[in-house]
């Protein structure tokens, strides 16, 4: 375990590598009852923990994890640390063709999460630090939390304009978005966690959280846009590692800690018994799109020189209800009840769209373009999903 000061210099914050206690978190004892496993926090009745993982649903699971089993009477409390390789991460109450492209989510192979906290959508990359505060619901404080976070960067970046808002997010220079917040508030305990923008790449953030579809009308959360700067565009010094450091440090003073980081592995299931469990549910389509509130679609197809009226109704991801309208001129008419009858009761998901569709093709007509508008026709539906 390495240990650091209460003032260290910026240099010497870029230096500091934080051993792990353990790769089971020695900070932190546990105790199995015929329930649930609890995990204690000593004396200090504090910790600050960081995720080995990158995978964005291994680390929602330790997330989950912690929240349920950590013990957060008589003041507990803990800190995790933690990154994701890219991913869009929804919240819990949101519709993800309203939010991000998931079009281009596939295309580009990012992955689509959605989290248990409420509030909106988001992008993480390596350039991106998710910071979570564990504590009571009692004593759960964002306002203080984020001051925490603001002092911390201050603390190496003492020129940097940075504050927190009325919604909870944080600003640069006034204007500009480097962190936003969710929360999810339990039964007695409680997490705040937040991101915080150190070098993510601005480009894709902006590419994959601008919706195409038209058409959705839903009563899900929706997210508020807004200008995003990364903080290295204000102190090139600013790293994610630089910032897990000054955070720590803030949280471990604040709170009278032992100056430490636990590293914990989310993949263990010998210490956070149950946690693959979590992970398979986290990464599943039942919880990313099938736990989307119910949504309707209504859009018309131009398909060559026709126009072709699609409604849907669509409740836990599953294509509930379908009407399509064909002109009466439209080749092969019939083969629309066909179509209707295919998707309804199908996933709302463009693989599953494609795969239905593929057999009504095959029996189309090949003469005169039949084929070749029903395939049109079938293409546009999928891209809907």
């Amino acid at each position: 375990m390495i240990h650091f000061g209460l003032h260290v210099s910026r240099a010497m914050f870029a230096r500091v590598a934080f051993a792990a206690c353990s790769r089971s978190a020695q900070c932190c004892t546990y105790v199995r009852s015929c329930s649930r496993t609890v995990f204690t926090l000593g004396p200090s009745r504090g910790a600050v923990l960081r995720s080995l993982s990158s995978d964005v649903f291994e680390n929602l699971a330790l997330e989950d994890w912690l929240h349920n089993n950590l013990d957060l009477s008589e003041e507990g409390h803990a800190l995790l640390l933690w990154q994701n390789a890219p991913v869009v991460v929804m919240g819990r109450h949101q519709n993800p063709w309203k939010e991000c492209n998931v079009g281009l989510l596939r295309e580009k192979g990012i992955r689509l999460a959605r989290r248990r906290s409420g509030g909106g959508t988001v992008y993480h990359d390596l350039g991106n630090l998710n910071i979570t505060f564990f504590t009571s619901r009692k004593r759960y404080d964002r306002a203080r939390n984020l001051q925490l976070v603001c002092s911390a960067l201050k603390a190496v970046s003492p020129r940097l304009d940075v504050c927190a808002t009325d919604r909870f997010d944080l600003l640069l220079n006034g204007d500009f978005k480097v962190s936003g917040t969710a929360a999810k508030l339990g039964r007695t305990s409680a997490y705040h966690h937040c991101t915080l923008l150190s070098n993510t790449d601005r480009r894709a953030l902006s590419a994959v959280l601008k919706s195409p579809y038209q058409g959705i009308s839903s009563n899900a959360t929706r997210s508020v846009p807004s200008p995003v700067m990364n903080l290295t565009d204000q102190d090139p010094a600013l790293s994610c590692e630089l910032l897990i450091t000054a955070i720590a440090q803030q949280y471990a003073h604040q709170y009278c800690l032992e100056p430490s980081i636990a590293l914990l592995d989310p993949t263990d299931e010998n210490t956070l018994p149950g946690i693959r469990s979590t992970t398979q549910e986290m990464l599943s389509w039942e919880w990313v799109f099938g736990k989307t509130p119910k949504f309707d679609v209504s859009v018309s197809l131009k398909v060559a020189d026709a126009i072709v009226t699609l409604c849907m109704n669509v409740k836990n991801g599953i294509i509930d209800t379908c009407s399509l309208e064909l002109p009466a001129t439209w080749p092969y008419w019939e083969a629309g009840a066909e179509l209707q009858s295919l998707l309804t009761g199908s996933r709302f998901c463009a693989g599953d769209a494609k795969l239905l569709s593929s057999s009504l093709l095959r029996s189309c007509p090949q003469t005169d373009g039949v084929q070749d508008r029903w395939r049109d026709l079938c293409e546009q539906v999928a891209s809907l999903m």
